[in-house]
């Protein structure tokens, strides 16, 4: 799939692509030279056309789109669909009548806000499906949390449903960015609690209203209005782009998002918003009920109906030309210019200046090109236990941490490294011709001789090197020794080279990576198991445990009173006469 588009006159719109005067267009002239078939899709209206169009640049992410960059990695903030809902961090929206808050870009802003909410609600933190069956049959206990004053208790009936859901309300108005409302709203509930002499709950409130203007000053006032709108404005260059939104709520900016995107031929600044528009409320939920341009869009109309259909009443698109407003607008678009410079510096910096040790790299093994991108490979295991396989990713001779993949070893059964490496490489590179990825300019699998085969066993197989010409090594960790296909014996680096030294820079950080997923499955299978072995302590009894007492031998020294609390009498006897059978087989020091 090279491009997915819309239109209303079809006649014109397929003409454009194959105009003679657009030879100063080398990305069009590119698309079109690929084109084999042409499919239509017919819709009944313009906002089944848009739709249509984003949730096929969705699936299918079209090469001669615009696409944001990264865009799967940014996080939201999750306000779930239950009895008693969670508040948490996620990366993956499940359509199930959850609220979702963001994309955040700043995900430190994120975090922080979570904070913030964890310090003034007492909103629950564990993953049990909570409701009334469940609270009436007791199935799940207090935690620590509830002793700690960071949970109401919901779980065993402490905190009704009725008003657990008001804080949840709470919540969400922070989230929204309707912090003023809030605060007014606790105000009047503080004295109401005050003249009622109900002195504990009002204190209470007291505190939370304080926690709420520190947060509450931190953001400026833009807008006098006191309204709620989001600002968007582009900057384009050539085929990069930079995307701004201004998220304003009761006339304070709560957040700035930035997005980079690739751009496609020759489109102009306001045919990227609208790209860009559309992309951005296809995945968010907090649609206000104004949205600033810099600049007129052509499917304005389009846009308009289908957000106001989303959010079941008018949605205004406005473009503002003079006063306050128009000011705010011109601070978004200089924001946007300002971020497209800084890609432009680092482009510049780091994109037509090859580092040294990329070019020293690219001496020392004779490769074609220099490796702009880095893909390592590792695998971790015990003897062949919780075995393991990370791929980190350098660009431009530096991590790229959003790139990183790890891999849980399937199909492979006992130590087998070579059949780990093959199973763990046609993983990841079926997927990247799935999605038409691009490839990496060098692949480095950590080992010798063995991996190295492994690995150019799959790639063949997929026709990977032969139509892309990419290259591939390994490197075994004894000697610094770096295989290369062909060749009968290693090849020798030398040590004072900056191109090993990324090379180790690169394997160690492979390395470590698999190493971690590794210790991180060994320690959930290992910790689960031991209590997995006392008669009556099955999986959900030992989460319980582990999460009250934090490891198992937490759970090995808690008191029998303790361990009657959550398990009773029964059980809490197996589980203090197991441990007890465990230290008598323990070997004396003697």
């Amino acid at each position: 799939m090279l491009y997915v588009g819309k239109a209303v006159n079809l006649r014109n719109r397929v003409r454009q692509y194959f105009q003679k005067s657009s030879a100063s267009e080398p990305r069009r002239n590119a698309m079109v030279s690929k084109i084999r078939d042409l499919e239509l899709i017919v819709t009944d209206s313009e906002v089944e056309a848009l739709i249509l169009e984003m949730n096929l640049v969705n699936e299918l992410r079209p090469k001669y789109n615009v696409s944001l960059k990264d865009d799967k990695s940014f996080p939201y903030i999750v306000v779930t669909n239950e009895p008693f809902p969670r508040v948490f961090a996620t990366r993956r929206i499940i359509r199930d009548g959850s609220k979702y808050f963001g994309p955040y870009t700043d995900v430190k802003s994120m975090h922080s806000s979570l904070k913030m909410i964890r310090e003034i609600f007492k909103v629950r933190s564990c993953n049990y499906l909570i409701d009334e069956e469940v609270i009436r049959r007791r199935q799940v206990r207090l935690c620590l949390d509830y002793h700690i004053k960071k949970c109401g208790g919901p779980c065993e009936g402490l905190l009704s449903r009725a008003i657990y859901a008001e804080m949840i309300g709470e919540v969400t108005q922070i989230l929204k960015g309707k912090t003023h409302l809030l605060v007014s709203s606790l105000e009047e509930r503080m004295a109401k609690a005050s003249e009622e002499l109900r002195f504990e709950e009002a204190a209470e409130l007291r505190d939370r209203i304080a926690q709420l203007a520190v947060y509450n000053n931190r953001q400026k006032v833009v807008d006098p209005d006191l309204a709620d709108r989001d600002l968007f404005a582009a900057a384009l260059e050539g085929d990069d782009a930079c995307a701004v939104v201004f998220r304003v709520r009761g006339g304070k900016i709560i957040g700035k998002q930035h997005f980079y995107m690739s751009v496609a031929w020759g489109k102009s600044e306001a045919e990227v918003l609208e790209q860009f528009i559309e992309r951005y409320y296809f995945k968010a939920e907090d649609i206000p009920a104004e949205i600033f341009l810099e600049t007129e869009i052509e499917g304005a109309g389009a846009l308009i109906k289908w957000l106001s259909g989303r959010l079941g009443r008018d949605i205004h698109i406005v473009v503002p030309k003079i006063g306050d407003k128009a000011k705010l607008m011109a601070m978004c678009r200089s924001n946007a210019k300002f971020l497209l410079d800084v890609l432009k510096i680092q482009k510049k910096k780091y994109g037509e200046k090859v580092p040294p040790s990329l070019q020293a790299l690219q001496r020392d093994l004779r490769l074609p090109r220099a490796p702009r991108r880095i893909e390592c490979f590792d695998i971790s295991n015990i003897q062949g236990a919780d075995a393991a396989a990370s791929m980190v990713v350098f660009a431009d001779g530096r991590p790229k941490k959003s790139d990183y993949r790890k891999f849980e070893i399937r199909s492979v059964q006992g130590p087998d490294d070579f059949s780990s490496m093959r199973e763990v490489l046609k993983r990841r590179y079926s997927r990247l011709l799935e999605e038409q990825g691009d490839l990496p300019d060098l692949i480095v699998v950590d080992g010798g001789k063995g991996q190295l085969s492994s690995a150019l066993e799959v790639l063949d197989s997929l026709g990977i090197r032969k139509s892309s010409g990419l290259s591939v090594i390994g490197l075994a960790k004894r000697l610094e020794e770096v295989f290369v296909p062909g060749a009968g014996e290693p090849q020798s680096i030398p040590k004072t080279s900056a191109g090993l030294r990324l090379l180790q820079r690169v394997r160690d950080e492979a390395h470590r990576f698999a190493v971690e997923y590794h210790r991180k499955l060994r320690s959930k299978r290992t910790l689960q198991t031991e209590l997995d072995l006392i008669a009556g302590v099955g999986k959900k009894r030992a989460r319980e445990l582990l999460e009250l007492f934090g490891s198992v031998q937490g759970v090995k020294y808690a008191t029998f009173e303790q361990l009657r609390e959550v398990v009773g009498d029964k059980v809490a006897s197996r589980i203090k006469d197991y441990f007890k059978e465990e230290n008598a087989q323990l070997p004396s020091s003697g």
